[in-house]
């Protein structure tokens, strides 16, 4: 269904204009029903203001109804507005009705921002694992803070350092004079010889390997040779397509078209869905953390490396 028929279609509106909110309200448009299926309250909870989400709220005849499994105060949990959510528990939405993989909204604010959003009952905490799991997510994404990652190529690898990265990747050391050029202008140069060229940076718990202009650390031949014996996230920031992961072990691919800083989904385990939810919109962390990577900046991901170098002459399929 297009939705031209819900009162919400046509441009020049938003999701916190409590007045345009209200005056189509008032005009006819459904509060159950936005655009494709989905449900207005949802769409106000991640992209609207407290008011809108209040005038919603007073409209529906379920303020706790579901779309895609989830409810509207979920989706202000998990997309961090506070004020948003507060204005749902007022409306009697209920912070402590179980989600995705057993986890209520509640309970998941406790590993977020704004662990006080709800009076929390006796009997609701986080595990030490969790409560560990959440410290570690707002470190390291404060410690990898907001840049532009598009276009960039990622290999994180648990247990090794780039000396071995190095040796399995039968790499040799790439000329000083293409690294720096690469560095100030990576799109002037030839793509076919710059994809041959990575950095790679121990770190704490293994090393990175990156490529700040192309999807190399993410081929599969990369993936098999850096993951013997351990475990690797490869992730390519795709300018077109959106962030694209997948994960090697053993040499072996084990799972791909990942979508990591995506956000949880139905099926998802109950680490998964917390994991998914911490590093919400932070596809580089969540690539780190996965192979429990503790950088304490982003200069390896972005550079300078520890050592800059050239892949050997065959064919790394991506595929």
């Amino acid at each position: 269904m297009s939705g031209r028929n819900d009162g919400w279609a046509g441009p020049g509106w938003d999701w916190t204009d409590v007045d345009v909110v209200r005056r189509r309200l008032d005009a006819g448009a459904d509060p159950e029903r936005w655009g494709g299926g989905g449900r207005p309250l949802h769409r106000a909870a991640v992209l609207g203001s407290p008011e809108v989400v209040a005038e919603l709220a007073g409209r529906v005849a379920d303020v706790d109804a579901l779309e895609d499994g989830v409810t509207a105060l979920w989706e202000a949990v998990v997309h961090h507005k506070p004020e948003n959510a507060r204005a749902l528990a007022a409306a009697g939405a209920d912070p402590w009705r179980p989600a995705l993989a057993g986890w209520s909204p509640g309970r998941l604010s406790l590993a977020g921002p704004t662990p006080d959003l709800f009076p929390v009952p006796d009997e609701v905490r986080l595990t030490d694992a969790e409560r560990a799991a959440a410290e570690e997510a707002h470190r390291l994404t404060a410690a990898l803070g907001t840049f532009h990652y598009d276009g960039t190529g990622l290999a994180c690898v648990a247990g090794i350092d780039a000396a071995e990265a190095v040796r399995r990747l039968e790499a040799t050391p790439a000329a000083g004079d293409v690294v720096d050029l690469l560095l100030d202008d990576p799109y002037s140069y030839d793509m076919d010889e710059s994809l041959r060229i990575v950095g790679v940076t121990t770190v704490p718990g293994g090393c990175v390997v990156t490529q700040p202009w192309g999807y190399a650390p993410d081929m599969t031949g990369v993936l098999r040779r850096l993951s013997e014996g351990t475990v690797c996230y490869g992730m390519y920031a795709n300018p077109k397509s959106g962030n694209q992961g997948r994960i090697a072990r053993d040499g072996v691919i084990e799972a791909s078209d990942l979508h990591p800083g995506g956000g949880p989904r139905r099926g998802d385990t109950t680490e998964e869905v917390l994991t998914a939810c911490l590093y919400l919109h932070h596809a580089v962390a969540y690539s780190c953390a996965y192979a429990g990577l503790r950088l304490t900046d982003r200069r390896a991901v972005v550079g300078p490396a520890d050592v800059w170098v050239e892949l050997p002459r065959r064919h790394f399929r991506r595929s």
